[in-house]
């Protein structure tokens, strides 16, 4: 199973998510997030990695400039659109960048769920938690239930409160390609706890075996 270390802000969370075989980190630029990643850092951060994961950069409703000026400084190797962004806006910004995407989806019904498949030319769909505020790193699940009547073939990266204690239940619930946390594994906003990033890995590993 491949894990997506999300709201990275320090290079040695980085570094242990990688020693550990992370498919993917994430590096969080919308302001208002506790997890943001400062410029210089993630720059420092694409720059070492970029070779050795995924380094994805997450935005929310950013100018495509904007997201193209940070995907360069900051050696990104994909893009998470994780706000209202449309088929459009993604097939543009993957032209200025050619930078492979994943959309995001807050799911609240079947509905929310459904609205993803106007994406069919993006690399993977993202599924989170619905908040009527927040865009990401609320700690809530939602029903993975409503996954079953999923009939896309964009690979699925499963989100949303994902923990030690409940991403092999959610990988066996979901089958997902890939599971991504971000809060589920912190001491703190934007501040790893080693002890339970290396108890996720384990956990996903082992649903991994058995599902």
């Amino acid at each position: 199973m491949r894990v997506k270390i999300c709201g990275i802000t320090r290079r040695d969370d980085a570094e242990l998510a990688v020693e550990l075989g992370a498919w993917a980190i994430g590096l969080i630029f919308h302001e208002p997030s506790p997890r943001k990643a400062e410029l210089d850092l993630a720059a420092a951060i694409g720059e070492e990695f970029k070779r050795q994961t995924e380094v994805v950069g997450v935005f929310v409703n950013r100018e495509l400039g904007e997201v193209a000026e940070i995907a360069d400084a900051c050696s990104l190797t994909m893009l998470q659109l994780h706000g209202d962004e449309g088929p459009v806006y993604c097939d543009e910004i993957r032209r200025r960048t050619g930078l492979k995407i994943m959309k995001a989806a807050r799911v609240r019904d079947a509905a929310s769920l459904q609205a993803l498949n106007a994406f069919r030319a993006v690399d993977y769909h993202l599924v989170d938690a619905h908040h009527p505020d927040l865009f990401g790193g609320t700690g809530e699940t939602f029903d993975w239930d409503l996954l079953r009547t999923r009939r896309s073939k964009v690979p699925l990266v499963l989100s949303g409160g994902l923990t030690p204690d409940n991403v092999a239940e959610a990988i066996r619930a979901a089958h997902p390609s890939a599971v991504d946390t971000a809060s589920g594994t912190e001491a703190s906003p934007g501040v790893k706890d080693p002890a339970k990033v290396r108890a996720f890995f384990r956990a996903a590993e082992q649903a991994t075996v058995t599902v």
